[in-house]
């Protein structure tokens, strides 16, 4: 099912993969590097942009918010801020980034809740983007509040 969802473009959590489950997660990842194996087949390496819109959308967040997300994913990606921290922590703490400068501003524990990440994960790959916060938006970006009131964690 993993690898299924990887292939059709609709790639889904370990943590997701297992609510819907009577497998543990690492009796799934165990059967994904043997079946890969056994297939002699690859999936693409999944990227925080795999998720964004879902993730934002069940999160109820507008447009605005989500582009900005996936911007600062993509840029703390690019500028190797996030180094070695998986693609979902990083998407979680970019949509808890770009809340906190919209309107609408939403907790780690509210987006960890809804998104199935750790509140302690959240903020510590927040942390790590909070120091250059001013090069990860998007050009034009309305800030509902300034770029120096974000929390620090």
């Amino acid at each position: 099912l993993y690898i299924a969802c990887r292939q059709d473009g609709v790639p889904r959590t370990f943590k997701e993969i297992v609510a819907v489950s009577t497998i543990n997660k690492k009796e799934i990842g165990r059967c994904f590097k043997l079946i890969l194996k056994a297939l002699e087949t690859s999936v693409d390496l999944i990227t925080t942009s795999d998720f964004m819109f879902r993730f934002c959308s069940n999160l109820g967040l507008d447009n605005k918010v989500q582009r900005a997300a996936t911007h600062i994913a993509s840029t703390a990606g690019d500028l190797d801020i996030v180094c070695g921290r998986s693609p979902v922590s990083v998407a979680a703490a970019a949509i808890y980034m770009a809340t906190q400068a919209s309107e609408a501003p939403r907790s780690p524990a509210e987006i960890g809740d809804i998104l199935g990440v750790a509140e302690i994960t959240i903020r510590q790959a927040y942390r790590l983007m909070h120091p250059r916060a001013k090069e990860l938006f998007p050009p034009g970006f309305v800030f509902a509040r300034s770029l120096e009131s974000l929390p620090a964690s």
